[in-house]
């Protein structure tokens, strides 16, 4: 966690932004989830933090890179930690209930899809930076 609120205070400092306690409690709280989080659910984590604060806050973590969206299939975003200070992984979105889910591929599929993509990319002039793949269906609630 020292780690992280270090980087988290360099990338907020470059942005000239401080690492103030609102902060690092969406922080902290978005590094121990196993998913990523609505505004709903951060403010039940949370319940003594205003939601316009929450608004506020991760718009200024995601501006400085620690934070990023996630679209899903009905009316909130997700935010979860950027890729970079966590692990690469994909989602499942939900189509009816829009819950989304973390999942990461085993490294061989992972090597696979990238050298796929890699070979797309070259072959239209595209310069492949990274990639992100979402897996859009019904969740296994939603089809019992």
């Amino acid at each position: 966690m020292e780690e992280l609120d270090r980087t988290a205070t360099a990338r907020l400092r470059q942005s000239g932004q401080r690492y103030t306690d609102s902060r690092a409690q969406l922080v902290h709280l978005l590094s121990t989830s196993d998913r990523p989080l609505t505004i709903p659910e951060i403010l039940n984590e949370r319940t003594g933090m205003p939601q316009s604060s929450v608004y506020r806050n991760l718009a200024v973590l995601e501006d400085a890179g620690l934070v990023q969206r996630v679209a899903s299939s009905d009316d909130w975003a997700r935010f979860e930690l950027a890729e970079d200070l966590t692990e690469h992984h994909h989602h499942q979105i939900c189509t009816k209930c829009g819950e989304v889910r973390d999942f990461t591929l085993p490294h061989h599929l992972e090597t696979s899809l990238d050298d796929c993509l890699s070979s797309v990319a070259t072959a239209t002039g595209f310069t492949l930076q990274h990639h992100r793949l979402d897996l859009v269906g019904l969740c296994e609630s939603c089809t019992s």
